[in-house]
């Protein structure tokens, strides 16, 4: 079966991640950065620990040495996942990360010749950012096969990560994006605006630059592609004044600044309000005659649903040997494979 690292472990999402490998029995090394941290972490279980930083290659490759399978869990990913990835490529590693960022997919999507080579999958995206709207894309293109738009949409509650809002602040510097006929097109912030109904009340919603932008496109082939995050009406507003001084936002000064600030204030929510609240996504699909297909599924918590998605792969790559390559998940696990994970249910109308 090979080893099971968890990187980041001792951070916000990974804390969770080793939480729920323990509770189905896996005995993951911990990893990361900070070997006191990681200490704690491990000492009660029994655990290994592998304390090692990203900014070498060799580093990487020997601290990875053994190892069969890595979930990344320390972002941002735009930092992060290339070295890690060297690492995973350099000893023949499966790749997993929980990432949500467009350039990081089309860096993982660029080596998927490399990973068949040595034949490891490599799958970033694989908790919230992208499961379920990834599932959703493919169960739609599924339904409508000549599907030419798609348009997947999500609302969350319970409050972001320290890991989450770092990454937002990142892309606040370099704006929206959606797919054109099959191209990255890069659009402002909010570009667009809309309502989506959740059990008969409106949602009003922005355009994001949502990982699916890229992965839905590679796992249905769709050439058109919007996705949408749920906000008031108050905050699209507040986004569309930012692309008046957007330039300014991608400074490393300002990005600095506003990066403090998370780490000052942003917890990540606790146990008792993950339970509280859940998710929403939404899918529609149309071809060019104008046939709409539409899918909706409520969801546990986001964070609560990333540990459950990729610890479902973890385990599937660990007792299965699929083909090396690059993956999305649906490409990987099935359309349906959200519908099977605690919590999920598909919306009926």
């Amino acid at each position: 079966m090979g080893e099971f690292l968890i990187y980041g472990a001792n951070g916000y999402t990974g804390k969770l991640a080793l939480q729920e490998a323990l509770r189905r029995g896996l005995r993951p090394i911990v990893a990361g950065r900070n070997r006191e941290a990681l200490a704690a972490l491990a000492a009660p279980h029994g655990l290994p620990v592998r304390a090692f930083d990203l900014a070498d290659a060799g580093t990487v490759a020997s601290a990875l040495n053994g190892v069969a399978l890595v979930l990344h869990c320390a972002g941002p990913f735009s930092a992060t996942c290339a070295p890690m990835l060297e690492g995973c490529l350099a000893v023949g590693a499966h790749y997993l990360d929980i990432t949500g960022e467009v350039d990081v997919f089309a860096h993982c999507h660029a080596q998927d010749a490399r990973a068949k080579a040595k034949g490891i999958v490599v799958l970033p995206g694989s908790g919230f950012d992208v499961v379920p709207t990834d599932c959703v894309a493919a169960m739609l293109k599924r339904e409508l096969s000549d599907a030419t738009e798609l348009v997947l949409a999500f609302e969350a509650t319970g409050g972001p990560s320290p890991g989450t809002a770092k990454t937002s602040v990142e892309g606040l510097g370099q704006g929206g994006r959606v797919r054109r006929d099959g191209e990255l097109v890069r659009v402002p912030l909010a570009y667009k605006s809309r309502s989506f109904d959740r059990d008969g009340q409106p949602r009003t919603a922005m355009t994001i630059p949502w990982g699916d932008v890229y992965t839905a496109w590679v796992s249905t082939g769709i050439p058109n592609i919007e996705t949408y995050m749920a906000v008031p009406p108050a905050t699209i507003a507040n986004v569309r004044r930012m692309n008046w001084f957007r330039p300014l936002l991608g400074l490393s000064l300002v990005q600095g600044f506003m990066k403090r600030r998370v780490e000052a204030g942003v917890r990540g929510p606790d146990e008792s309000r993950r339970g509280k609240t859940g998710c929403r996504v939404w899918g529609e699909a149309r071809n060019a005659a104008g046939r709409e297909a539409r899918c909706e599924i409520d969801t546990p918590n986001g964070y609560d649903l990333t540990v459950s998605a990729a610890l479902g792969i973890v385990e599937h790559l660990l007792a299965r040997r699929p083909a090396g390559g690059y993956y999305t998940p649906s490409m990987l696990m099935g359309a349906d494979y959200v519908l099977g994970l605690p919590g999920v249910r598909k919306v009926e109308h």
